[in-house]
């Protein structure tokens, strides 16, 4: 049975208001990083402007944005590869154990994820200090991996519990080990979730601002601490402020639009 029109035109104006609220703080940056200095925050605001390059220009003379997007991406990949590596099989096992208890305190990895990053400051800066490892990478990623590890637990562990386990019988009795049905059976069917949790791993690991403020070096700095350069005493530079601000968002925002299908199917297969 068809909905009445009404319905139907009020779920489409739904739609593209909160489509319109969303996409609003994109065009505001793309919008903000061509126009000049004088006009941004002129009143009424311009829609209308001549657009100039200077803001971008400015931005990769004045910063090193080719070194903060690389250290960026490889403090994100590196957390997201160990988180994986270790939160893996650590949910598969929970998911198989037969042990309520067990399966009952894979909440408590989501805590671990939930502690406030400021809470835990100052002992993760005197550990590192004494590791002597403060304005390195592994630095970064070691507090990364911790944190998002736990989250992988919390998230894989319930995908795995929807991956039949007949199907890994099936495997066992053909002679299959129970790595190799692990590797074999489980990983593939419980993709979406994995890629799901892979990329939650990268938008944690890529938005850090508190512990990369924190636990690098100049020489190691990302994307959302070297948007403080563009503050000074006297002014923000509102301009640069927008063009670095976009290739902070850009990557991760195509990584999710790519992956986009298997993103829901990862979420709604783990749900319980």
């Amino acid at each position: 049975m068809r909905e009445p029109r009404r319905v139907a035109l009020a779920r489409s104006a739904l739609v593209v208001a909160a489509l319109v609220f969303f996409l609003f703080p994109f065009f505001w940056l793309l919008q903000t990083s061509f126009k000049p200095p004088i006009d941004v925050f002129s009143a009424p605001p311009k829609w209308t402007f001549g657009p100039t390059l200077a803001n971008y220009a400015a931005t990769f003379r004045d910063f090193d944005v080719p070194l903060f997007l690389r250290n960026s991406t490889l403090i994100a990949l590196g957390s997201t590869a160990l988180s994986m590596a270790l939160g893996v099989p650590a949910a598969y096992a929970i998911a198989r154990s037969r042990s309520a208890g067990l399966r009952s305190f894979a909440n408590v990895f989501l805590i671990i994820r939930m502690i406030p990053p400021v809470a835990m400051l100052l002992p993760v800066y005197l550990l590192m200090r004494d590791l002597r490892v403060l304005g390195t990478y592994q630095a970064v990623i070691a507090i990364n991996t911790v944190l998002d590890s736990a989250f992988v637990v919390w998230m894989l562990q319930s995908t795995f519990r929807q991956v039949p386990t007949e199907i890994e019988d099936a495997a066992l009795c053909d002679g299959c080990s129970r790595f190799g049905a692990f590797w074999r059976v489980a990983l593939p069917l419980a993709r979406p979730g994995l890629i799901a949790a892979a990329l939650f791993c990268v938008l944690f690991s890529w938005n850090d601002f508190i512990f990369a403020l924190l636990l690098t070096s100049p020489s190691t700095k990302t994307l959302p601490v070297a948007l403080l350069a563009t503050f000074s005493s006297q002014d923000i530079g509102w301009g640069e402020l927008a063009v670095m601000s976009q290739v902070t968002v850009l990557p991760v925002v195509a990584v999710a639009i790519y992956l986009n299908r298997n993103l829901v199917r990862g979420l709604t297969t783990g749900a319980e």
